[in-house]
């Protein structure tokens, strides 16, 4: 028999998740998150751009935020959500423990945050993976500092990689662009890339090369190898969000992908189920991310107060 275990449930226990644990759990919210431990930045080893944080590993982040929302009472379960039902005034959120052999299990709250971020699916080329997160990279933001003047290459695989392929030239002036995947450029781009100093190389990269420990140069259809240092890419971002499909609940379409429709404040079109971080705005840092996740945890606590006061008029109404 089912029993509501929590105000809020959490899935996801990223710096999204964790921040909004951490607000809920000072709003003397229950508060339950459960988390799969595969959070999207595990292949860096250092963050850049996070106030305070510059230079820090992911893990030590999540670390620190764990101990911090547990202390103000929140609970964590290792497992992953595979099914969530609505049940009228509360959600039934169905989870598998990490346990090998556990039995499913199922837990019921009056909110639900999702904060499950995405998976990073890379274009199909050998050895491109291997160097993922540390010379193959997909944010100049996070990571351009460090391969600074180097030799860059941006690997475009659609035609929203004109924004990277632009942006890679502010951090270095030996940048290589391969263009294959964009089609036949427009002459005034290709015209606006020469004049900042970048070369084209048209042909397909079959190859990725790299020494164990980075990426030394790419290898192209037409037989040749261009010595780079470091690459520039943009991933296929897949929410990891298909445990929410029975809700149904509203997408917006963009060039990126379908990503679940939210508010100013993450909330989504089901009024018990907020949804931050990378799972709804996949180009968010981690610090875009924190921000959602504190957002949404006042938001979230905002609609359970409403509701404390309307539950309460009802009893006394039938008092």
């Amino acid at each position: 028999m089912e029993q509501t275990h929590a105000d809020v449930i959490i899935v996801g226990g990223g710096t999204a998740g964790l921040s909004a644990a951490q607000t809920l759990g000072r709003s003397l919210r229950r508060t339950i998150v459960i988390d799969s431990g595969s959070p999207r930045n595990r292949f860096a080893a250092h963050m850049h751009n996070v106030l305070g944080h510059d230079g820090a590993t992911p893990e030590s982040l999540l670390e620190r935020g764990r101990a911090e929302a547990a202390a103000y009472g929140v609970e964590f379960v290792e497992g992953s959500v595979v099914r969530v039902r609505d049940a009228g005034d509360r959600l039934a959120i169905e989870f598998a423990p990490l346990t090998e052999g556990s039995a499913s299990e199922t837990l019921t709250a009056r909110a639900l945050v999702i904060a499950t971020g995405v998976r990073d699916d890379l274009p199909a080329i050998p050895g491109l993976s291997d160097y993922w997160g540390s010379s193959v990279l997909h944010c100049p933001y996070c990571h351009g500092w460090e391969v600074r003047g180097s030799r860059i290459a941006v690997l475009a695989t659609s035609p929203a990689s004109l924004h990277q392929v632009k942006l890679a030239r502010q951090w270095s002036d030996d940048v290589t662009v391969f263009s294959a995947e964009l089609g036949p450029l427009d002459p005034t781009v290709e015209r606006s890339l020469l004049a900042r100093g970048m070369r084209i190389v048209s042909a397909p990269v079959t190859e990725i090369l790299g020494d164990g420990t980075g990426v030394t140069g790419v290898r192209t259809a037409d037989g040749l190898s261009h010595e780079i240092d470091a690459i520039l890419t943009a991933s296929t971002m897949v929410p990891l969000d298909g445990f929410i499909a029975d809700l149904d609940l509203t997408r917006t379409e963009a060039p990126h992908g379908s990503f679940l429709t939210v508010d100013g404040f993450g909330r989504t079109s089901h009024q018990r189920v907020w949804a931050v971080g990378n799972v709804a705005a996949p180009m968010a840092t981690v610090p875009m991310a924190m921000g959602s996740g504190a957002a949404a945890g006042g938001s979230v606590n905002f609609a359970l107060v409403e509701e404390d006061f309307t539950v309460a008029l009802s009893k006394e109404h039938d008092d």
